[in-house]
């Protein structure tokens, strides 16, 4: 591919991923959370049941302190409940609340509805040719 067009094909993908990021931060917003705790609580979604704050900064890569400010605003917010942990006095348990639960599920539902929107722009064989191209280009 001559350079002119693989430049041309990493703006275009910056270009759509940044709209895509601008509209979920939009998003976001409106439901009063922001990407960093979307982030933290889509981790905690995913881990097979409690988990220990340390796992969770782990997981997410970053200082278990940076964890704590977040955690305790998600709590502040009731997306998270903290639990004692039964193997360890010292330490403490994190888990989705039902809010943090239905917060994700909202959101994710809006997520789809907005590339819905975005491939919308587009003939169903245009769809359907952008996707079978992505998957190429992607693997």
């Amino acid at each position: 591919m001559p350079v002119n067009e693989s430049g041309e094909l990493l703006e275009l993908l910056h270009g759509v991923l940044r709209g895509v990021r601008r509209d979920a931060a939009a998003q976001l917003e409106v439901q009063g959370t922001t990407p960093g705790q979307l982030r933290m609580l889509r981790t905690l979604e995913r881990c097979d049941g409690p988990c220990r704050l340390g796992e969770l900064a782990a997981s997410l890569d970053v200082a278990p302190r940076s964890v704590t400010s977040k955690v305790d605003a998600a709590e502040a917010d009731g997306l998270v409940r903290r639990l004692p942990d039964p193997t360890d006095r010292r330490a403490t348990l994190l888990e989705l609340t039902p809010a943090g639960r239905s917060l994700l599920t909202a959101i994710s539902a809006q997520r789809h509805e907005g590339a819905a929107e975005r491939l919308g722009r587009l003939s169903p064989d245009d769809q359907a040719e952008l996707l079978r191209l992505l998957r190429v280009v992607g693997d």
